[in-house]
């Protein structure tokens, strides 16, 4: 049974950083990605923030590029997300996700772990 547990939420004040992490356990993929969603408050929709392939190569959302760092470690059964500058607008709850690769789309993943909420204050 695939288990993500995420951790590393907290609150902040902008300009700040923080690192989120998330373990993953009991995957049955030989071969998966990693991803990090967020859902802000009020909205329905969650979206991607970055990923990470099994083989290393990684994916972006535009607006944390050069501010976000997605890596793993090399079993692939922690996936970490550095986040630098901090903003408000990057007040959500933070999700790890993982399917067999980077796809954009949230209903693509069959994995999810249970979130952990960052709060960034003005």
């Amino acid at each position: 049974q695939v288990r993500l547990v995420e951790s590393g939420g907290t609150s902040v004040q902008a300009g700040g950083s923080l690192i989120l992490s998330c373990t993953v356990s009991g995957h049955t993929y030989s071969r998966y990605s990693l991803a990090w969603f967020r859902q802000a408050p009020g909205k329905e929709e969650r979206e991607r923030v970055a990923c990470i392939e099994h083989d290393g190569n990684t994916e972006y959302r535009d607006s944390v590029k050069g501010r976000f760092t997605v890596s793993k470690d090399s079993a692939g059964n922690q996936l970490f997300l550095q986040m630098n500058s901090l903003q408000p607008e990057d007040t959500a709850m933070y999700y790890c996700a993982s399917d067999a690769l980077c796809w954009i789309l949230p209903d693509k993943y069959n994995f999810w772990g249970q979130g952990t909420q960052v709060n960034v204050s003005s």
